[in-house]
Parts: C-alpha cells; structure tokens; sequence
C-alpha cells in the first residue's frame, strides 16, 4: 500500500488513498471495539464501536468524492482515471465512469456498505444484538475496505502521465441508465448486509425469538425493492441498447443478480411464519445467510472472469479473495447455526396442509428449487471447462425449461395464500374461497382461446392472472365493508394493502413477459432513399440519413417514416472504440405494444440504410408492473393507524 502514496506523483491519488487507509483503520478498531463489548458486555465500547462506523462512513465518503473529483479533472496522474476516463467525454459519463470498471465498482460498493452501517448505528437498539451487529458489519467493511485499499484500489498512482486517457467502455456510455441500474443494484445487493448482521447476532447471543426477525423485515424490504428495480431496469436498459428487443437473455452476470433476489423474496414470505407461528426459526437464518452469500457469489462471478458475459468486468486480481470471503460467510453461517440448532427449534403444533404457511412454505421450496437451478446453469459451463478443458454454454431453452413452469406454480400459489387462514382450513372452505377467483380465471382462459391465444403458457399465464387478480379484489372488497370504506383499509393495513398492490404488479409483469415472449415478431429489410418497403404488415419509407459528430465521436441517424410516424433509430461509433457500431433503436412504446426499429448497416454515402422491425406485445408491462411492485413494497413500510372504531371494536373483543 506505501507504493500508492506519493504526493509529488499525483496528489489526488494519495488523498484517495490515505481516505481508504484511514476508513480501514477506523473499522479495525471498530471491529475491536465491537467483539469487546459483546464478550464483556461492557456499553462503552459498544458505543464506541458506534461511533467509529461514523469516522468510516465520512473517510470512505470523501474517497468517494476524491475519485470523482480525479474523473471530473481528468487528473491522469491516477491510474483509473487513464485506464477509463478521456477528456472529451461527458460529464455525465465521467460522473458514471466511478462504477464502471473493477476499482471503483467496488469502492461504491465499499461506500454503500459504510452508509447501510452509519444508518444502522443511528437506529440500532440498545439490546444484547447491538454490539455483535455493529461486528458483523464490520467485518464486511474490513473485507472490502481492505480490497479497495489494496489490490483494488482506484488510486494507484502513474509515474508518466499520458495527455489524455483510454476512455471508458464504449458500451456503458450509450445510455443514461448507466447513472441508475448499477446504483440500484449495489444498493440492493449491500443492503442484505444489515439482514445478515442481525441473523448473526441472534446466533452469536442465542437470542432467537422473533425480535430480530421483525427489526430485519424492514431492511430486507427496502434492499428487496432496489435489487427489484434493479433487475428490471437492468432489462429495459438492454432493451433501449443492445439492439436485439429482448430485455433478458439468462446471462450469468443477470442470473447472479436473480438469485439473491429469489431467496429474498422466500425469505420475506417465511419470515411472517416465525412472526405469527413461531416456526421455520432454522429455515429463515439459513434463507438470510444464503441471501447475502449469493451477493457475494454473483460479484464473484463478475468480477473474476470466470464466467464470459456482456456485463461482466475483464479479468481480475479479486476473484480468489471475493471466492475466500464467500466461504468464509457460508462457514460462520454453517457452524453458527449448528451451534445454536438446540434454540432453533419450531414451536406449537405442526402446519396443516390446507393453511396459509403451508402455501407460503410451498412457494419457499419452488423459490429455492428456482434459485438453484438458476446457479446450476450458471456455473455448469466453468465446471464442465474446468473438468475437461472444453467450452460449453447453457443457452436459454434449458432455462426456459424450468422458468415457466416454475413461474406458473408460484402464480398458482400467489393466488392461493392470502385466501387461506393461518393454522388450519377445511376443504370445504379452501373450494368455497376459491369458487369465485378460480371462475374468474377460467373465464379469462376461455376468452384467450376465443381471442386467438394458443401457447399454454400464455393462456396458464392469462387464467392465473385473472385468478390472482379476482382473489385479491375479493379480499380487498370484504375488508372495505368491515371497516366502512377502502381508505380506512389502507391507514390501519397498510402492510397487507401493500403487499397485495406488489402482487398486481407482479401479474401486470408477468403478462408482460408471458405475451411479449411468446408474440414478438421480426423483419429485417434493406431501405434505399425514397424508397417503400412493407415489413409486418408496416410501409416503411427511409426519407435520409444525417451525420452527427462529437468530440467522442460519431452517430448515423436515419429518417424512417414507418406507419406514418417518423422513427429515428442511431447508429453510434466511440472513438475508444474502433469501428464497432453501438445501436440505440428508435422505439414507439405502446399500452398493448411497442413497436421497435433499430438500424443494423448504414451506407457510407447515405443511400441506404438496413433495419430490422420488431413488434413486442405488452412489453411495457413489464416496467409498468415493476414500478407498481415497488410502491406496493414501499407502502408495507407504513406504519398502521388504528381507527378509533377499530380500537372499541378489538377492546370489546379482548373483554370478551
């Protein structure tokens, strides 16, 4: 680390550095200060321990702002600023360029855990689990500090200084979304840090009631909602750029972003379990350990150059340290919970079959054979290279292969859970509850067969989404009536109004996916200037093509009039990036389609230009859907407030 400190080579690299020194030696300490307080009980230290993750939070922060500072001065004296920044770029690339390669990727990564942790020391309880919380932070500070510090540190310094730098990757500076996904994705991967101290902490002092669980359900929500909105911006992003419509190809850096969220998504459900049933204590530590360790693998896979992927970052000095660290969370997370298996135990009587637990508990087995499928997959084509010598892939049929019907089953269970009691229900009442959304969804089956509708996923999809939606109006009419009118439903069940608003969204996302898979269509066709072409059933008519240049670069726009619209789709060159086209489509979002035109070939005169044509139902959807699921998880956060007949009502109750 003393190689990377030179004042006289490059001043900002050294203050970037000696931030990140400083940060690591306030979380060694911290880490001290917190074992010591958990072993002696001793509320000093523990204090101490809090207070030092602030002196974390602001030198990791000003490291932060020190590289920023670098890009936006094209100080080339550090050696990332010339590896991926060029004085021509934007300055909103240049802003970006801090997440998008290896060093600081992962010093956003290291300062997104240091804010979790400063907003944990804000809020944590004074309880037996604070100082073994604050600990179990540390220790991820400690280990990512400590990369970022040293093998991976942004600042190294450069003893000859070039007059302008490499610039970034071409791919990463094609669209604004660049600014947001990757944010969104860390603050969801990071953010199931704070779940994973808690569960730690609980094992470390044998304190396993629901108490942890309850504090930890707030935290998993809100990393949840990122690493959703994460995933799905993600896919519009490849579907804005890449040229190809589709918005998701089974990819192993995308499946490594997938499974921490179905384990999550399990975990959110198994959790109320343990809330209301004191059950499944066992199953929920090992869903928080597996959750955040799947974090952990999937930055694994992208960072080691293991796997070959359009997102992943070029080979790496981390992979073997990011590969130890994964071993050591399962190994704590292992011998911790065998430890304590004695207090683990379920209470009460088992679960009947026909009860909501039961349906919940389903749909945790179809999420973590989901998820481990996903990972089969992923790796399948690294350990087959690595027994034999011989490349192989895994394309998106044996994907496809599991996904639907996977899919289907935990829409079949989504609709069936919330119409279910807790404890026990008879057949009787399971039909009787039924009756009506399973009409509705037999109904929507048979309107999809008279419409035209002919894949079986589709009219599954189709019939469980009216079957979902059916349900949960009628749970929602009957609770109005109780209470008088819907508004007084949200104030005193804001948790369970939420969590039925994130289902709509996730049927409104699932038809999206379900019909613009199974229905989108394509055309490719050569234009000449002036000259008609009918592709789908749309006259096409290319009126020109203009040139753009800028200072990074060059852009061919064509002049497509298409269904009497113009569309504008661009053909982008970077001068770091030789003679490869980077597409951005011209795309007509609709309510029911969108219709997308991106330019493949241009002539170098401008006498003609190839495009293809791509029709894609209900795509939109599928972002509409994401967003609804988001304000749905957002409003479970809400606290309840009581109305005032509610309170007499559950007081003559409790009399009773």
């Amino acid at each position: 680390m003393l190689n990377l400190l030179s004042f006289q080579t490059s001043a900002l690299g050294t203050s970037g550095q000696l931030a990140l020194l400083a940060a690591l030696l306030f979380t060694l300490g911290g880490l001290w200060l917190a074992l010591l307080g958990g072993r002696t009980g001793d509320a000093r230290a523990t204090e101490a321990a809090r207070r030092a993750l602030w002196a974390v939070f602001g030198f990791t922060t000003l490291a932060l702002l020190v590289l920023e500072v670098a890009l936006l001065r094209d100080d080339f004296s550090v050696r990332y600023v010339a590896q991926h920044s060029m004085r021509v770029s934007p300055t909103w690339v240049k802003v970006t360029t801090l997440w998008a390669a290896l060093e600081g990727s992962i010093l956003l990564w290291a300062w997104i855990l240091s804010l979790y942790a400063f907003i944990l020391s804000l809020v944590l309880r004074r309880d037996a689990l604070r100082p073994w919380a604050l600990g179990a932070m540390y220790v991820s500070l400690l280990f990512f500090l400590g990369v970022v510090a040293s093998i991976a540190s942004p600042f190294t310094p450069l003893a000859q200084i070039p007059l302008d730098g490499a610039g970034p990757n071409p791919a990463l500076q094609n669209h604004w979304m660049m600014a947001v996904h990757p944010v969104l994705l860390y603050l969801g991967f990071v953010g199931l840090s704070v779940p994973f101290a808690y569960a730690v902490a609980a094992l470390v002092t044998g304190r396993l009631s629901e108490h942890w669980i309850v504090v930890t359900r707030r935290w998993t929500l809100v990393a949840w909602m990122f690493l959703t909105a994460a995933i799905v911006a993600g896919g519009w992003w490849s579907y804005e750029t890449l040229g190809w419509g589709g918005y998701w190809a089974w990819d192993p850096v995308e499946n490594a972003s997938f499974i921490p969220w179905l384990l999550t998504t399990a975990f959110l459900h198994s959790l109320q379990i343990q809330e209301r049933r004191r059950q499944l204590r066992s199953w929920n530590i090992w869903l928080v350990v597996l959750s955040y360790s799947s974090t952990v693998l999937g930055t694994f896979l992208n960072r080691s150059g293991i796997v070959q992927s359009v997102h992943a970052f070029s080979n790496g000095p981390v992979g073997a340290v990011f590969l130890g660290f994964l071993a050591l969370l399962l190994i704590a997370g292992i011998g911790l919970a065998a430890w304590r298996s004695p207090y683990l135990q379920s209470e009460g009587e088992p679960s009947a079959p026909l009860s909501r637990e039961s349906a919940f508990l389903a749909g945790n087995w179809l999420f973590l054979v989901f998820s481990a499928m996903v990972l089969l997959g992923t790796l399948f084509p690294v350990l087959v290279e690595a027994a034999t010598g011989h490349k192989t892939s895994v394309g998106g049929p044996f994907f496809d292969a599991f996904a639907v019907p996977l899919g289907l089953g935990l829409l079949l269970l989504m609709g069936v859970g919330p119409l279910l009691p807790w404890r026990r229900a008879s057949g009787e009442k399971l039909l009787a509850a039924l009756r009506i959304p399973g009409g509705v969804g037999l109904l929507a089956l048979l309107v999809g067969l008279a419409a035209g509708v002919r894949s079986a996923g589709v009219l599954l999809t189709l019939a469980l989404a009216a079957y979902n939606l059916a349900g949960l109006g009628l749970l929602t009419v009957r609770a109005a009536r109780e209470r008088g009118n819907y508004l007084a439903l949200w104030r005193e069940q804001p948790r369970r109004q939420g969590a039925h608003l994130a289902h709509v969204g996730l049927v409104v996302l699932s038809l999206g996916l379900a019909f613009s898979g199974a229905y989108k269509t394509s055309g490719e066709a050569t234009l000449n200037r002036g000259q008609s072409v009918t592709l789908l059933g749309q006259p096409l008519l290319l009126e020109g093509v203009q040139r753009q240049t800028y200072p990074y670069g060059s852009s061919a726009i064509a002049h497509v009039r298409l269904g009497g619209q113009l569309f504008e789709p661009r053909s982008n060159l970077y001068v770091q990036g030789g003679n490869t086209l980077y597409p951005t489509p011209a795309v007509r979002y609709g309510l029911f389609g969108d219709t997308y035109l991106v330019a493949t070939a241009f002539d170098s005169a401008g006498s003609w230009v190839s495009v293809r044509l791509i029709q894609s139902p209900l795509v939109s959807w599928i972002w509409v859907g994401m967003l609804i699921v988001v304000l749905g998880a957002g409003c479970t956060l809400v606290s309840p407030r009581m109305s005032v007949r509610h309170t007499v009502a559950s007081g003559a109750m409790a009399a009773d």
